[in-house]
């Protein structure tokens, strides 16, 4: 008999309870209760989140695969396509920040490879609270050695990333992993079973009890009982995962395989379940030919442990014993422990008993779908309303940027980078924190240019419009490097979805990446949704991540960040605006968090991404960068940075004088308002004037605004100097903010 408590232990309600009643025709037996909750979890089943994602665009001329596979698959020539996603582990790295990070490297890396794609390179997206907090730098030591402990020793580059801090992430961090894979587009496999009679494999580590209700643990909140989780925290072992990425990628090469999916979340239960209920049949298997390596394993146990480095394969009838000797060479498991059946049920037996037995698509598709009531936060408004005249007199501007430089959401991340192995495998064309993540395609003359981006401030402050400026910004990096986006990936990071406040937020994010990405012209192939981002009821600032990808033909045309030589034309591309809502310079130098985020013109976004493009293509830039936190002036201090000692001297446009500001409001507008749409380049000055006359053709503002060289890094406003700084004082300051704070940890 279930009772009430037992149905609540597993995180599933009273209604949920009587659907599964009518569903089974029969009260479940535990094991049964298991499957369900997990499979029902907010983590495997977007059962708030599914009917507002179902509203994004999907397909596009390139698009091979979208949503509802293991990742999304997007055709870049040759007959080749990028096959990559964004995935979180969020809750496990706040517990256990080291192997929470590791396993969410392994999981995301086997949803790639899974498709028959052999993964090329990483990207993160992190979130952590203030450095002044230790327990804040132990987290992010923990995550990072992590992150750079499974991919350094699968030998996978992570070739950049970004990093945020806010005191909402203190209890709740935030670790998105992005992957990206390349694989024959004819090669592409999918996570289905096929074929009645076909074996059911297990292939891989051995199942021990770790992870288990993971995925119920994962669509929580958290609260004083959080460390008694850390037994659902999964331990990794990058090692194996290398055989077995070596091992299946070998077995795709034959047609032996008719499907394969990772045991990720809920593990051997969601692997099952969701390949029958795509392939419309039924899956049968016993637990106990499931290899272990712990004893006394109950059916419970086994198949809801989220163990890592296994896989589930369906094999072609007659083709097992070639399926079994392949994993034999590699050291690796290989177990035939069911077979495909015509029932569409998924069945598990014990030794012959029946333990559970439950329709796959009332498992993996036909879960509870909610239509969460949605307020809009009553303080909103509040949040908004920004009176520049309050503020206090704000320092000179030369020791403002000083301060932004050394802020940890500014200040260089070498101290990170250094930690990760970006250049194994000998593809990464642009260094870690040089800009979007670049990787050539070999054998052809294309590389692969991608970027992931999020601002949970902005978010915080217009949920859509933040949203909005997550795409274009991650976007627009992709198109600085030289590349035409063709696909994205998102990771939805929320707090508690039943607080009407925080369904707002999600609904509004959602149809800002929406509209972005039809104007865009980008498709959503697929992505991850994390909520329950909360610890004792205070939830994170609303974080939508974007991951974008592109194209570019000419590998050798592709763009960094820094200046690479002296004497050559500074100029900005895009709009220069009057604002300062929600800027790093109002969080580090008055405090604030508040106002209304920058202003987006997606037109003119599309118009400035094709001309960054076409200019690339015919090698007519430098190098370009995009003006984000810290405004312009920061952007153009980073294009000086790690150039070999290149300074600058320009002059800015003057801000329009009015009534409503101060000189100095509108001095810190000019140099550190972050608007939209921005990018700085540089450009051979006999080259300038054709760049200037293609930006006029599509209605891009352009401004040549001065040029590379000395060793003097110097900005004037209006005819007057504003900032004159020895650029290696300037370079010396972003360099050590970050690092500062781990002065007793090697870099």
């Amino acid at each position: 008999m279930i009772d009430d408590a037992t149905i609540a232990e597993h995180g599933l309600t009273a209604d949920e309870y009587q659907r599964i009643l009518t569903i089974l025709g029969r009260e479940p037996n535990l094991t049964e209760l298991g499957i369900f909750s997990v499979m029902w979890s907010e983590h495997c089943s977007y059962k708030s989140s599914r009917r507002h994602l179902k509203t994004l665009p999907t397909e596009g001329p390139r698009v091979l695969q979208g949503p509802g596979e293991n990742a999304g698959a997007v055709d870049v020539g040759d007959g080749l396509a990028a096959v990559f996603k964004i995935e979180s582990h969020n809750h496990p790295s706040f517990i256990e920040p080291y192997q929470g990070a590791a396993t969410g490297v392994g999981g995301i890396i086997r949803d790639i490879f899974t498709m028959g794609a052999r993964p090329i390179a990483l990207l993160n997206s992190l979130r952590f609270g203030e450095l002044d907090d230790p327990m804040t730098r132990r987290i992010v030591a923990g995550v990072v050695a992590g992150i750079a402990g499974y991919g350094n020793s699968i030998g996978i580059p992570t070739v950049g990333g970004e990093m945020g801090f806010d005191k909402t992430y203190t209890g709740n961090p935030l670790v998105n992993v992005f992957c990206l894979g390349l694989v024959r587009s004819e090669d592409l496999i999918l996570g289905r079973a096929e074929g009645v009679g076909n074996a059911v494999y297990y292939v891989g580590a051995k199942t021990g009890r770790d992870g288990i209700h993971g995925a119920t643990m994962a669509s929580a909140e958290f609260d004083e009982t959080t460390e008694e989780k850390r037994p659902n925290v999964q331990v990794g072992d990058p090692f194996m995962e290398k055989l077995l990425l070596e091992a299946c990628l070998e077995v795709m090469a034959t047609d032996a395989l008719v499907g394969i999916q990772d045991m990720g979340a809920a593990g051997l239960t969601c692997s099952t379940c969701e390949m029958g209920s795509r392939g419309n049949v039924g899956i049968e298997i016993d637990v106990t030919r499931v290899p272990q390596r712990e004893t006394g394993m109950k059916p419970y146990e086994i198949l809801l442990s989220e163990s890592q480095e296994r896989m589930l394969f369906i094999v072609r009838e007659g083709r097992e014993q070639e399926v079994e000797q392949i994993f034999e060479k590699w050291g690796l498991h290989a177990v035939g422990i069911g077979e495909v059946t015509a029932d569409g049920l998924l069945r598990v037996r014990e030794a012959g008993c029946i333990v559970a037995e439950i329709p796959n698509k009332a498992l993996a598709e036909d879960g509870p779908v909610y239509n969460r009531p949605m307020q809009r936060p009553s303080d909103l408004d509040v949040l908004q309303s920004l009176d520049l005249k309050t503020l206090p007199p704000a320092p000179d501007a030369d020791k403002v940027l000083i301060e932004l430089l050394m802020s940890p959401q500014i200040a260089s991340k070498r101290w990170v980078y250094r930690q990760y192995d970006h250049m194994v495998r000998t593809n990464t064309i642009v260094p870690a924190g040089m800009g979007a993540g670049v990787v050539r395609i070999k054998g052809t003359n294309r590389a692969l240019i991608f970027s992931v981006d999020g601002n949970g401030r902005y978010c915080s402050l217009d949920p859509y419009q933040g949203a909005r400026l997550a795409v274009a910004e991650s976007a627009r990096n992709v198109a600085c490097a030289g590349g035409v986006p063709v696909g994205a990936t998102n990771c939805l990071n929320f707090g508690n979805p039943e607080r009407p406040e925080i369904m707002w937020q999600f609904a509004e994010s959602v149809r800002g990446i929406g509209d972005a990405c039809r104007v865009l012209e980008i498709p959503i192939t697929g992505g991850n949704v994390s909520l329950y981002n909360e610890t004792d009821g205070e939830a994170i600032q609303p974080t939508p991540v974007i991951g974008v990808v592109g194209v570019v033909e000419n590998a050798a045309r592709v763009l960094g960040r820094a200046f690479r030589r002296e004497g050559v034309d500074v100029v900005l591309l895009g709009q220069s605006l009057t604002e300062l809502g929600g800027s790093e310079y109002l969080k580090v130098v008055h405090g604030q968090v508040c106002g209304r985020p920058p202003q987006l013109d997606l037109v003119l976004e599309a118009a400035l991404h094709q001309l960054l493009a076409s200019a690339t293509a015919d090698g007519l830039l430098d190098s370009a960068h995009d003006c984000a936190e810290g405004g312009v002036a920061v952007a153009l201090a980073e294009c000086c940075f790690e150039s070999g000692g290149i300074g600058l001297e320009v002059s800015l446009p003057s801000v329009e004088a009015d009534d409503d500001h101060d000189n100095d409001v509108l001095l810190a507008m000019a140099l550190f308002g972050e608007t939209a749409s921005c990018v700085v380049v540089s450009i051979e000055d006999v080259k300038t004037s054709e760049l200037l006359r293609r930006a006029s053709a599509v209605d891009v503002p352009a401004y040549v605004v001065g040029h590379t060289g000395g060793s003097r890094f110097r900005i004037s406003v209006d005819g007057t100097t504003v900032i004159d700084h020895d650029l290696a004082q300037i370079e010396s300051a972003w360099t050590n903010g970050f690092a500062r704070h781990f002065k007793d940890r090697a870099a």
